[in-house]
């Protein structure tokens, strides 16, 4: 069983809640939009990152994170991109990858859109944790917990962190 911490879209903005949100977590998963090295470090030293890179992102992220991440965790199949859609509407440049070998959870961020959708056609989960970072058009910032122990999903919670005007720091010296 692992207990799963879940973001994207941060754009460089960090918030010591993170760490708080995170501590009980055995992995933290970024689904693109990191915005900074120092986003990737600061995660790191929580607990194990693994991540995709956004549209956003600069080389030296896109050096360290793929665009697209297939892996497993426990024995569920994950697939995550940034760019990805969700549930009758997937990004074209995803959509016959899903189509031909559906994950078991596919995560994507870039909408700044909260959503948990399971989509019935490929029997997969989709998880798009919103915008935890306050560059976009969002109101709410939000991260995901939740658990994988084996094959299923469980325990979703949803954190609100405060209008994207909340209390935090930028890590960048972007305003």
């Amino acid at each position: 069983m692992k207990h799963i911490g879940l973001l994207s879209d941060t754009h460089g903005y960090w918030d010591d809640r993170y760490e708080k949100y995170f501590a009980e977590c055995d992995e933290i998963w970024h689904a693109g939009d990191i915005g900074s090295i120092e986003i990737v470090e600061r995660l790191q030293a929580i607990h194990p990152l693994r991540a995709v890179c956004g549209n956003i992102d600069g080389q030296d992220i896109r050096q360290l994170y793929p665009p697209i991440y297939r892996f497993r965790c426990e024995d569920a199949d994950v697939l995550m991109k940034h760019i990805g859609g969700y549930p009758g509407h997937y990004d074209r440049s995803i959509s016959a990858r899903l189509f031909m070998n559906p994950p078991k959870l596919f995560i994507s961020g870039h909408s700044h859109i909260l959503k948990v959708q399971y989509d019935k056609t490929l029997q997969l989960l989709h998880v798009n944790p919103g915008a935890a970072g306050i560059s976009g058009w969002h109101k709410q910032r939000t991260l995901v917990r939740f658990t994988v122990n084996g094959s299923r999903f469980s325990d979703l919670e949803v954190i609100e962190l405060g209008e994207k005007r909340g209390t935090a720091s930028y890590t960048t010296d972007e305003r």
